[in-house]
């Protein structure tokens, strides 16, 4: 009886999703109970990277009991009365998936290109070499010009745990981090995590953890690039409503 007054008086439930391939990736998401399995799949596609058709969807109450697997994609969400607080787990079923083999967490275990100094200095056209021609021609212009406090006025008004929409492109999420990126560059950098997966790591730049977020929704940019306020995170399929 309960699930049935939710369904008809708030339309929508918040559940926490997990993944079985991404240890660290769990989200609160909600949904509305009138989405077909189909639909939520296709939002949790863009959220994880599990493709619709390699993805079971399992749901858990709040004790941890495994309650169903939301095996028919033509049903509404509501047929299956989750409440708040339930908690939908992703199953990745394709041993190829991007998210399998752990590479988008443990980036050790991702191979990558080296080049020692004498090699890399023996090249010719690369960005050093056009830097070492351009600071000859122009010294003055390559001189740091940046202090340590760059941008931290634009700062007083941003805290971790804002909401926020970054430019360029209007993307949403939360800020994660305030305040200086050595790594980066002299001055003041703001650490986001967006909402969906538009970042380039999950909160770790250049070996420094600044912040923790999924794989790929973490992002730092500079605070004249960030607007906090009342910006929700966005419904993919609000826009075909009517």
């Amino acid at each position: 009886m309960a699930s049935r007054l939710q369904i008809e008086g708030d339309a929508s439930v918040l559940l926490r999703v997990t993944h079985s391939n991404i240890k660290s990736f769990a989200a609160d998401i909600r949904f509305s109970l009138q989405m077909s399995v189909e639909a939520v799949k296709e939002k949790l596609w863009k959220k994880c990277g599990t493709s619709v058709d390699s993805m079971r969807l399992e749901l858990y109450d709040e004790c941890k009991n495994k309650l169903c697997d939301l095996s028919d994609d033509s049903r509404p969400l509501g047929f299956y009365s989750p409440l708040d607080g339930f908690r939908i787990h992703i199953i990745d079923l394709d041993p190829s998936s991007v998210t399998s083999g752990g590479w988008l967490e443990d980036t050790s275990l991702v191979e990558k290109y080296s080049i020692s100094e004498d090699e890399y200095n023996k090249r010719s056209g690369t960005f050093r070499k056009f830097k070492e021609q351009m600071a000859s021609q122009n010294p003055s212009a390559f001189r740091n010009k940046m202090s340590d406090d760059y941008m931290e006025d634009l700062c007083a008004n941003i805290k971790v745990g804002d909401r926020c929409e970054v430019d360029p492109g209007e993307k949403r999420g939360v800020v994660k981090y305030v305040g200086r990126a050595e790594a980066l560059g002299p001055g003041f950098w703001v650490g986001i995590q967006y909402d969906e997966p538009l970042g380039k790591h999950d909160g770790v730049v250049k070996g420094t953890r600044y912040f923790q977020s999924p794989p790929l929704c973490g992002a730092m940019v500079r605070p004249d690039k960030v607007k906090v306020g009342d910006y929700p995170e966005r419904d993919p399929f609000e826009e075909d409503e009517i």
